[in-house]
């Protein structure tokens, strides 16, 4: 039996080892981990359980024969993150790059299937050269099976992918079915073609960190949910944001202990300016209701004229969708219209209820607009607010204008309840054009056209420029006192 037992221990040993000492090596030296050490890592200590450790691949071809690693390099398992099962696959570049053929997937699937099964969250930590070319069309099939588990797991159990090296070809597609992505600067990147073959096909000249870099993904095409600057902030990112999230659809989001007390917010007061054109922080507005240090940021960087992210209320996770008056002057379009409705769905999909502040002069105007098709993504964020059966509530505390009040979750669409401050504005658009509009002829015969123009203007503002006519027909709960906002939020969820 000892016999036995050593064989076991060395191939455990081999198994660890992944592409050997040299390899591992490498990857220290680029600044990065390797997929034991990210496990670990991710996971409570000693709670890992391993599966599929010793799973060769079955290839003979170009050599393969000749480079068979123990795991073929991957590692899968199951373990607890802060208690709770969680299941986890973490690519090895050190072993053949990383790349993905039929054993490989096959292991990945595994964890998904128990994954949705036992319903439970599902990470993977993606660090590959892509597919194994070697295999052929078998690793184009692994990675189809990939993509099908992940959609079959969308809305069903939470799915992260953590980005810790490259991810390049159809190797991006499994993260972008999954629903957060993140990335770490200058050691990840994502793309669908490389910098070799952009070069070749358009002549453009680009590096893999400007074409699909953290930075490049968090700005610009908001691919990546976070972005962070080494893999421990990744991964303790990775943590902090289950914390706000359930196992699964059929479970409601952790909550916390709380003890009411004096939920009074004085400084709530003084963030919206006397001007009704003059710029404030929207996220002021939230760190003051919400538990305090409890905002975690969704797409921080991308779109930031809309904000979403995910905070603690009375100890109950919340999903957050506010507008930004300090960019942009808080209008919608179409990348803060995508940006919003996913968030909304997500948190839709998965039990976690919706706190929406408004403060929205209406849509982008602009022939860039207009051809990116505002229209139908402007409907993507009406959709995901008007199918969420989730407990929904808006505080109004500004500019509620046309068509875009009528998106921001409003009592139309299904909201469960509608609070303004005494400083909203609902109507269907500002008092200057609307009083262009409406008077235009007294403007025009007026012996002072702009003295008249600013007559009818404040006109308007004062019949349409607040709360109350929305609050007379219902489509406002309560016109509150800004200081009163966090009690009247805790009770009401």
């Amino acid at each position: 039996m000892s016999d036995k037992i050593k064989v076991l221990n060395e191939k455990i040993a081999e198994a660890k080892l992944g592409g050997g000492e040299k390899r591992i090596e490498a990857q220290h030296k680029k600044g990065k981990l390797t997929a034991r050490e990210r496990v670990d890592l991710l996971l409570d200590e000693n709670s890992f359980e391993e599966i599929g450790m010793f799973v060769k691949h079955r290839s003979k071809n170009f050599g393969l024969d000749k480079q068979e690693f123990l795991g073929d390099g991957v590692v899968t398992g199951y373990g607890t993150i802060n208690g709770r099962l969680t299941y986890v696959f973490s690519q090895d570049f050190t072993v053949l790059g990383g790349s993905l053929a039929e054993a490989h997937a096959e292991k990945i699937c595994r964890v998904m299937d128990m994954a949705m099964k036992n319903g439970a969250p599902v990470i993977g930590l993606n660090d590959s050269g892509g597919a194994r070319i070697q295999e052929g069309v078998v690793s184009l099939g692994g990675y189809a099976d990939i993509f099908y588990k992940n959609t079959m797991a969308s809305g069903v159990v939470p799915q992260i992918s953590g980005i810790m090296g490259p991810c390049a070809g159809g190797a991006v597609y499994s993260p972008a079915l999954t629903d957060f992505i993140l990335m770490v600067e200058n050691t990840s990147y994502m793309f669908v073609t490389g910098p070799n073959v952009v070069k070749t096909v358009t002549n453009e000249e680009v590096t893999a960190e400007e074409l699909g870099g953290a930075s490049t993904h968090s700005t610009k095409s908001g691919v990546t949910h976070f972005s962070r600057a080494n893999e421990i902030e990744a991964i303790n990112n990775i943590k902090k944001l289950l914390s706000y999230i359930p196992q699964n659809c059929e479970e409601e989001p952790p909550m916390l202990p709380y003890e009411a007390g004096d939920e009074t917010r004085d400084k709530l007061n003084d963030i919206v300016p006397d001007n009704p054109n003059q710029p404030y922080d929207i996220k002021e507005v939230i760190e003051g209701v919400i538990d305090s240090n409890t905002f975690l940021e969704v797409h921080k960087n991308y779109a930031e004229n809309i904000v979403v992210g995910f905070a603690r209320i009375g100890g109950r996770s919340i999903g957050v969708i506010a507008n930004q008056p300090a960019v942009l002057a808080g209008v919608l379009d179409v990348e803060s219209s995508k940006k919003g409705a996913r968030f909304v769905r997500f948190c839709d999909a998965f039990n976690i209820p919706l706190l929406v502040f408004e403060d929205v002069p209406g849509f982008l105007p602009g022939t860039d607009q207009e051809w990116n098709a505002i229209i139908t993504n402007g409907a993507k964020l009406l959709y995901a607010f008007s199918e969420a059966t989730v407990p929904r509530i808006t505080v109004i505390t500004r500019k509620a204008y046309g068509g875009a009040y009528d998106v921001m979750n409003s009592k139309h669409i299904g909201a469960d309840m509608n609070y303004a401050w005494p400083t909203a504005e609902i109507a269907v658009m500002g008092a200057k054009g609307a009083a262009e509009i409406i008077f235009k002829k007294d403007i025009k015969e007026a012996s002072n056209p702009e003295e008249k123009w600013k007559e009818m203007e404040q006109l308007y503002a004062n019949m349409f420029a607040n709360p109350y006519r929305a609050a007379s027909r219902g489509y406002v709960d309560e016109v509150i006192k800004p200081e009163q906002t966090r009690e009247k939020l805790i009770r009401a969820f």
